[in-house]
């Protein structure tokens, strides 16, 4: 099959040297995201989002929008609804969405775990009878609350730790998400998180996702171009099978219109819009030219659950 490029220009195919770039062919829908907006509670210097109190970069979602897409992904075989922000819990059709969601299948809510969710933990504890399992991933930046809140604003490390443990404690699955700073001692860090958590009350085996540097959106660092031979010489069938956007696929809500984007991580490129459906978008050959692909290229970063059966 001839593959599928939503955009012509020579730009999404080839390097400035006229190298052709590395790509991804999707296979099956497995995980589909969705963006619920980059409006936050938080206003933190770090975001990958660059999301706060009155970002409206990406708009948010509300549950006419994401209705059809579910429906859409359903009927394609997708194994998880997974969802991010901004803040999930500060836009008004969230735990709509979410009940929507978890009647089909199970999901995955990224948040910073502080007032918003607190505040909805009520109706939260009602998704525990929900026919599939609702997971939460907290982002704590470090297991020292004044570093934490350095970033984040005081008192949000305890807010987000006293969340944790009702959440742990009414029987719903935690993980933490942190990032991962260049050269550090990755078991050391983490060693140090779970200190932390039994410390707090917390389960001291509890997940860790660690992301390596992103950067903020429109801040593209100086990354080498992934070639096709990049592709075939660093990686296997099996590890390129394992890129997010082979996988997977998230909505963004911009201008009031929904677009399906190649992954969680490239929002804020237009180019990487696959069309207006997950049908669509799942045609389209996914070119490795955003700065954060190298990502996801050198250190096999992903956001999706590692613990999930997807």
């Amino acid at each position: 099959m001839e593959p599928f490029y939503h955009i012509s220009d020579e730009t999404w195919t080839h390097g400035p040297e006229g190298e052709a770039r590395g790509y991804i062919d999707a296979e099956q829908l497995r995980e589909l995201w969705f963006h619920t907006g980059t409006v936050c509670n938080l206003q933190c210097p770090f975001c990958l989002e660059g999301s706060g109190p009155n970002v409206h970069r990406i708009q948010m979602l509300t549950l006419p929008d994401v209705t059809p897409f579910i429906e859409e992904a359903v009927s394609l075989g997708v194994k998880q609804f997974s969802f991010t922000g901004g803040e999930p819990f500060v836009v008004p059709d969230f735990p709509d969405m979410l009940d929507l969601a978890l009647k089909h299948r199970p999901c995955l809510v990224l948040t910073n775990g502080t007032e918003p969710l607190f505040e909805n933990l009520p109706r939260v504890r009602k998704f525990l009878h929900a026919p599939n399992p609702l997971r939460f991933r907290v982002s704590i930046d470090h297991a020292d609350e004044r570093r934490h809140d350095g970033g984040r604003g005081e008192g949000n490390f305890r807010r987000a730790l006293d969340t944790m443990r009702i959440l742990e404690k009414e029987g719903f699955e935690l993980s933490v998400a942190r990032h991962r700073a260049n050269g550090e001692d990755v078991a050391k860090v983490d060693n140090d998180f779970r200190e932390m958590f039994a410390d707090h009350g917390l389960n001291e085996n509890m997940p860790i996702v660690s992301f390596p540097e992103f950067f903020r959106p429109h801040t593209p660092g100086r990354t080498p171009v992934i070639t096709e031979d990049c592709m075939t010489e660093h990686h296997t069938e099996a590890s390129r099978s394992e890129f997010m956007c082979a996988y997977s696929r998230m909505v963004v809500k911009k201008n009031g219109r929904c677009g399906v984007y190649a992954c969680t991580l490239v929002d804020d490129d237009p180019d990487y819009d696959l069309g207006a459906t997950l049908t669509e978008s799942m045609r389209a050959r996914v070119m490795l030219r955003h700065h954060r692909c190298f990502s996801c290229f050198a250190c096999g970063a992903s956001c999706s659950d590692p613990n999930a059966a997807l």
